[in-house]
């Protein structure tokens, strides 16, 4: 029997699969495997990549904190910030990535606190878009949902 999934960031329903197999969630406490008549399980998620497996088909997503609610027969997502693996652009996670490093670079002694944090939390979302999307080449898969 499998397992539906639903992943829902602020701005929109990102992914939605009624017939997986498993998922595989970065909660805060350490990565979960959630199969199908899962105990019931309300957490929260940290920062890292969260995986939709259905038969030989994979989706990866990129998950920036949040909160997930596992069920028996659903779970769901709801992510501060979530995105595909196959929406994310490499040379715009570099160029963010170099960015949030130069900024910190130099202005170390003239940043605030409130920006040192904003900077810090740009440069490790780009640290983990890129990891995802290095992954994702390296070991291409077939894709659950196929996007018009």
């Amino acid at each position: 029997m499998p397992i539906a999934v639903e992943i829902v960031s602020k701005e929109r329903k990102v992914f939605e699969e009624l017939e997986a197999d498993m998922i595989v969630v970065p909660a805060s406490e350490g990565i979960m495997g959630v199969l199908p008549h899962h105990a019931p399980v309300l957490t929260t998620l940290g920062y890292g990549e969260l995986i939709v497996r259905k038969g030989a088909a994979e989706e990866r997503f990129a998950i920036y904190g949040g909160v997930v609610d596992v069920r028996p027969t659903k779970v769901t997502v709801l992510a501060e910030l979530a995105e595909s693996s196959f929406e994310l652009d490499i040379e715009a996670i570099d160029h963010a990535r170099e960015e949030a490093a130069r900024m910190m670079a130099e202005g170390k002694a003239g940043l605030s606190e409130a920006a040192r944090q904003q900077i810090t939390l740009a440069l490790r979302r780009a640290e983990l878009a890129h990891k995802i999307v290095s992954r994702t080449q390296s070991r291409p898969g077939i894709r659950i949902v196929e996007q018009e």
